[in-house]
This record gives structure tokens, sequence and C-alpha cells, in this order.
């Protein structure tokens, strides 16, 4: 498909040369491409926020109870009743997390989940089973969480089913220091200190499982709901409204065009996930797959167009602050196999070398977007849709966009720059950059199943002077770090070469790579 001119940070370009060569993967033969591309280090795009690599957790499936959350008295290896090899694993990855949903926000009562676990009531979730939860899990343990793996907390606060004064108190309950009855009943729960939530979602998907408003209907619910949201304590709270599904521009002209004079959200976060339902997991075919791709330059589309309308029909300007854009929910969502579900709960799915290639597109937009962006959370992180982590009783396997996530962590904080791509198309090479000082990070992805891509990125306004590499690849789209096979794909040292202005690295079929270059 086309790309919309106004990128400036992926300018696409004309064809690349190509060579006949053959490399040989896995005992197959892939026919080589020259593929060139073009990093300019004196054009910045924006910074790549660590809120930009969040996540969220929602009560859905496995994701928390049995998930994250295993119980204190569990035999499995836990801190306080958070699963321990969990908190092992994502502690330093995750910089923001939400909670509880999702769906479930929207049917959520913080006031079930405090005070002593045996006195807190059964509840039934009516969005994802119908299934009792004993609410074992609730505010304090996800504070807890949070601070555990060391992840800023996001709360989605309930507007479907829940009313302005039940938010008012949540917030109060979170923030406000000492002194009301709701400060002191937090300390009497086990946490003098307030929480310092700043981020606090104004329902949840509300087009949808949130109320099925209309963009105007939600616009007035906002507007009641934030006017008894305001700063308790040290901490100014930075308000999320409901953003569109995909790329649905009527929501969002609704939306502002019945804003009026409330108070401003300081965050619109808007969903948009890449479907697959044709296929379970581990049986997707090259159509299929390459068909799922696509959402990739529709997502970077939309980041540009939600972007523009936000600039005029929010504008900065006197008191009002650039309202920041989100993409809040992302991610592969696969056909469910029924087995699956029946043994690990609501959405799992299995993570491939696929659903790996699909994550690192979806961060190289991001990354490359940085300057549009404020936050994006993908969906989800334990168990449930493009999970980073799989659980069954003990066993806690690390996917393969756990490994996405991991090797990408290094373009946090730092400069996005400017790059260009010779090769054109969602299935084509894909790259993001960014810097620091005398370091330069880019993560390259060859999302091809039969060729491999011989890359030579050129510089302009620095040199290189060395550099080193980590790849993640499987040629078979459909593998898996299963529960039997737990580390079929993990990262591998990738040979670099990098000299003045030019670095050059090989790309087997279906692969991720990030190159550390030391600049001169």
């Amino acid at each position: 498909m086309s790309l919309p001119l106004t990128r400036r940070n992926f300018v696409l370009g004309a064809g690349a040369a190509s060579a006949a060569i053959l490399t040989a993967r896995r005992g197959m033969s892939s026919p080589a491409t020259d593929t060139k591309v073009s990093i300019d280090l004196s054009k910045e795009t924006g910074t790549i926020r660590p809120e930009l690599h969040g996540h969220f957790a929602e009560h859905l499936g496995s994701c928390v109870y049995g998930g994250l959350w295993v119980g204190k008295n569990s035999k499995i290896p836990n801190v306080n009743g958070h699963r321990k090899q969990a908190v092992d694993y994502l502690k330093g990855l995750i910089p923001v997390l939400r909670w509880p949903g999702g769906c479930f926000a929207d049917d959520y009562h913080w006031r079930d989940g405090i005070g002593p676990a045996a006195k807190r009531p059964n509840s039934v979730n009516i969005h994802w089973g119908m299934y009792t939860e004993d609410n074992s899990f609730g505010t304090h343990e996800f504070i807890e969480l949070c601070r555990l793996i060391g992840a800023e907390p996001y709360l989605a606060a309930n507007m479907g089913s829940g009313t302005p004064e039940e938010v008012r108190r949540w917030m109060e309950y979170c923030n406000y220091p000492k002194g009301s009855a709701l400060a002191e009943e937090r300390a009497a729960n086990g946490s003098a200190a307030p929480f310092n939530v700043k981020y606090w979602g104004v329902g949840n998907e509300n087009w949808g499982c949130g109320g099925n408003m209309n963009g105007d209907e939600y616009a007035t619910e906002y507007r009641r709901f934030s006017t008894f949201m305001p700063k308790f304590g040290e901490t100014a709270p930075f308000l999320i409204a409901c953003g569109p599904n995909g790329n649905d521009k009527v929501w969002t002209q609704k939306f502002w065009g019945n804003m009026g004079r409330g108070r401003r959200p300081d965050g619109y976060a808007m969903h948009f996930y890449s479907n697959g339902r044709e296929n379970t997991a581990t049986h997707f075919t090259v159509e299929n797959m390459r068909a799922q791709f696509e959402s990739f330059p529709k997502i970077e589309s939309a980041i540009l167009e939600q972007r523009a309308l936000l600039d005029t029909l929010a504008p900065a300007g006197g008191r009002n602050q650039p309202v920041g854009l989100l993409l809040d929910e992302w991610g592969v969502w696969d056909k469910m196999d029924p087995a699956e579900e029946k043994k690990y709960g609501k959405l799992f799915q299995q993570i491939t070398m696929r659903s790996a290639v699909a994550g690192a597109l979806g961060l190289n937009v991001v990354h490359r977007q940085a300057g549009k962006l404020v936050m994006s959370n993908i969906a989800q992180m334990v168990n449930v849709l493009h999970a980073l982590l799989l659980t069954d009783e003990d066993q806690c396997v690390r996917t393969t966009t756990y490994y996405v996530y991991e090797m990408t962590k290094a373009h946090l904080g730092q400069m996005s720059v400017a790059t260009e791509n010779a090769a054109q198309g969602a299935n084509e090479l894909s790259i993001s950059a960014s810097r620091k000082e005398k370091e330069l990070t880019i993560t390259l992805i060859n999302p091809k199943h039969d060729a491999t891509l011989n890359v030579s990125c050129g510089l302009s306004g620095g040199s290189a002077a060395g550099a080193t590499g980590r790849i993640l690849q499987d040629g078979d789209l459909n593998a898996a770090n299963t529960f039997a096979t737990p580390d079929r794909i993990t990262p591998k040292a990738l040979q670099v070469a990098a000299q003045g202005g030019t670095v050059s690295v090989e790309l087997p079929p279906l692969s991720v790579a990030t190159v550390l270059v030391k600049l001169g």
C-alpha cells in the first residue's frame, strides 16, 4: 500500500538492487537481496520516551490470576503473592503498566480490592467468561507489582458502571498524603505513603464495551467525570480520554466538537489491533502473515492523521498544553484455539516468530513517530494476546516478543532520527534509529520468509567507529518458545561491519536485529 507523503522520518524511495546469491538458513536456501537505507543523524524527530514501551494487564483469562499473581500461600515461588519469575523477567523492562483493563475497567469497583483479603467480596467478571474472582489482587497489590518491576502505574477508571464520586474517592485514596478518612484508610491497609499515581484513564473503549457511546456522548461524560478528578497531594493527574477505535476520525471530531469549556484531557488514547483471525497462532500461512503485517503502515498513518486532528481540534496555546496521543492498546490478535483457551484461559495465544516480527514492526512505528506519541501499551503482559510471558503452573516462559522488547530497550531515552528506506511496502525491510551523544541504536527487521537481506546503512551527519549487534531469528514463521521448548528462539550475536559512513549487516529470513553503533 502507499504511505502518506507527510511522513518525515520514514521516506520511501525507489526499489533496491538485487543479487542472485543464495544463503543457507536451517538447511534451506533463500535468495539474498541488497538493500540500502540511510540514517540522518542531524535530523531529530522526537525523544523515545520510556512510556513508549509500556504494557497493560487486565483481569482477563490468566493474565493476572495464575499469571502475575499466584497468591501468598502458593507453592509457586512468589514475592508476597507475585510470581517471582515474572517479577525477575519484567524488572526494568516495563516502564509503565496499565490496569485493571481493558473492558474489565468499566465494571471494576476499586473498593472490592482493598482491605483484608479474606473480607474482600467475590465478584463476577461480566466481560471475560462470567467467572467469579476473589479480588485478592487489588490496588495495593498492583502498586506493589509496579514497584517490584520498576513500572509507573496507570489506572483505568470506571466510567461505564461507576460514578464520578467513585473515581474521585479512588484518586483521593491513592494520592492524598494524610489527614483525610480515605488517606487514613489507605494507611490502615498498609501504605501510609501515598501511591502518587500520575496516569488516569477516564473510561476505556467507551465506543464499545465501555458504554457503546458516540464521540459527543462520551465528551459529555468525560467533562462530568474529569470535573471531580483534581490534584490530590503532590502528583498532578495526567487524565487520558478515550480516543478512537483504529483511525476513526468521526469519533475524534465528535468528541472534540462537544468538549466545550471542560477540563481538557492531557492524553487521548487510540486502540489499534493487528488482526489475524483466520488462523490460530501456530498455523499461520505466509499470505495471512503478510496481510497482518500490512496493518502496521495503517497504524503509522493513523498516528499521523490523529495527531494532525488533535493539532487542529485541540490546539495548544495560552494555558492549553498539547494533548498527548497514546497508542493505548495494540498488538496481534489471532484466532483463538479453543483447547488452549480452555486450559490456559480466555484469549490465550502462542507467541511465534511471526508475532515477534509483528511486535518489532509496531515498535519501529512507535520509534519513528516518537515525536507524535506520549505512550504506547502492547496488549497484554502475560498469557493474553501479544504476551511477553506465558505461564503454566510453575513454568514461566519468555516469548519471542519478550526478547524484542529486551533487545530494543536501548532506544529508550534517546532521540529518534530520520531514516530513509529504498525498499517500499509493509513486507519489506523496516528500520528505526535513535541516538544519544556518541551512541546510535538501529533496529532492523526482515519480515520476508524466503529471502535474506544484505543491508547497507548509510550514515550522514556522523561516522561509525565500530558496532555490535544481536539478532532474533527463526525461518519457521510458526516456531515459538513453548512450555516444552522454552528457549528455542533467543537472541544471538550478530556480525556487523561498521566503519566511516556505512554500517552493514546480513538479515536472514524472519529476523529482528538491533545494532549498537559507536560514533566517531
